[in-house]
């Protein structure tokens, strides 16, 4: 019989379907939390299969996975997991790249409206009796204004779709712009250098996957090119930006605002009720919320559920629909299409 343990079932429950796709493939299921290295070694050493959601998989941890065949992320960033460590190991790496489009892309404009209106403000004039409050000088007409898109991916391209609804101005960078010609062509966005889309946009949006390229690409001396007036939107990875050189900008009032769903400095994956200091709490020109772009009743069920499947089709040696490491060489064969379960 396999084995396959599921990390994370504390803060991410797991659901039925998934204890039910890997008995399909005959595997006895084992659920942990899992957050350090040593509790997923006690647990999952024996493996043959490791399903992650939230914890981190370091190469220490992929070395000793003598048995494991996969590991499927129930979600679709992998920059926790040694990828490069499980391709030489012959462990396929499996994720669900598109599970939460539609989430991510409401909730980013979702956060550029908020910010827009000053809803946290106008809220807080509503306790206060501040009546005036609708004078904000903050507060000006969204069409016309510029959004700009460091990346043009999926989730970039959704949230063009969405945003043309709000007449804005669409700006995008992508490393090769014959790639995406066509596609921005259609959705009317315009492709220019990054220098240019931080300097010209009200809204700057970030779409990129978090790896050693973009690590920190919005530096200290690229946010200040953006404009005093302008807004940081981040719902992808909180590390592709510096951080303490943001939170520094942003208590100078040099950058208007920024709404963020992920962190390089505050824990979202903690257990429940961990505290977290930071000075980005501290901030009245902030929207923060706990890594949520991409959740919704749907998107959770859909990420684990078919991440399980993922991992049970490895086990019963069919090519997963999503494969991160495609070059890798498989402990064991696969073969796509079905096989005779």
């Amino acid at each position: 019989m396999f084995k396959a343990v599921r990390l994370n079932a504390t803060t991410y429950p797991v659901e039925d379907a998934e204890r039910a796709e890997l008995t399909r493939a005959g595997a006895e299921f084992v659920e942990i939390e899992g957050q350090e290295s040593h509790e997923i070694l006690a647990a999952a050493e024996d493996c043959d299969a490791l399903l992650v959601v939230s914890s981190r998989v370091p190469g220490s941890v992929i070395e000793r996975l003598s048995r494991c065949r996969v590991i499927a992320r129930l979600g679709a960033g992998t920059d926790k997991i040694d990828v490069a460590e499980a391709t030489r190991r012959g462990i396929v790496v499996t994720n669900v790249p598109d599970f939460c489009l539609n989430e991510q892309a409401e909730h980013t404009l979702a956060l550029l409206l908020a910010f827009a209106r000053r809803l946290p403000f106008m809220m807080e004039a509503m306790r206060t009796h501040s009546w005036s409050a609708r004078h904000h000088p903050g507060v000006h007409r969204l069409a016309g204004q510029t959004l700009g898109l460091i990346g043009f991916g999926t989730s970039a391209r959704a949230v063009a779709q969405r945003a043309a609804a709000f007449s804005l101005r669409l700006l995008a960078w992508v490393r090769d712009p014959t790639k995406y010609r066509d596609i921005a062509k259609s959705l009317q966005v315009e492709l220019v250098s990054l220098d240019h889309l931080l300097s010209k946009s009200d809204f700057v949006s970030i779409h990129l996957p978090l790896c050693e390229e973009t690590h920190h690409l919005l530096s200290r001396e690229r946010l200040i090119q953006m404009k005093p007036t302008a807004v940081l939107i981040n719902t992808a990875r909180g590390a592709i930006v510096d951080e303490a050189a943001l939170v520094t900008l942003l208590q100078r009032r040099e950058i208007a605002g920024a709404a963020l769903d992920v962190f390089e400095g505050i824990d979202v994956f903690a257990m429940p009720g961990t505290p977290a200091a930071h000075p980005l709490l501290n901030l009245d020109n902030v929207i923060l919320t706990p890594h949520c772009a991409g959740s919704s009743v749907e998107s959770s069920r859909e990420s684990k559920v078919r991440g399980a499947r993922n991992a049970a089709d490895v086990l019963l040696g069919i090519r997963p629909q999503s494969i991160v490491n495609p070059a890798v060489v498989p402990r064991f064969p696969l073969q796509v299409g079905l096989i005779d379960e």
